[in-house]
């Protein structure tokens, strides 16, 4: 029997710290990302935990992640 072990996630600490590092996500604005992106260099799990860990909050709308960088509390309107 063959062991098929998955496939790693990327892991691209530059271009995380440059998404981060960005004046929106300084001053509590948003990030938007196109989600192939985001899987091609970080990967979906470590986005999160990136987001989790600053408090953040991760919305996906379609084939795009958006990150309001703000850790106040979130109410949807419509």
């Amino acid at each position: 029997m063959t062991r098929y072990d998955p496939i790693p996630a990327p892991h691209n600490p530059g271009w995380r710290n440059r998404l981060f590092g960005a004046k929106a996500a300084q001053s509590g604005g948003l990030i938007r990302r196109k989600k192939r992106d985001v899987h091609r260099e970080i990967g979906y799990a470590a986005l999160v935990a990136e987001v989790q860990a600053r408090g953040f909050h991760l919305i996906e709308c379609g084939d795009q992640y958006l990150i309001i960088c703000h850790d106040g509390q979130m109410r949807v309107i419509c």
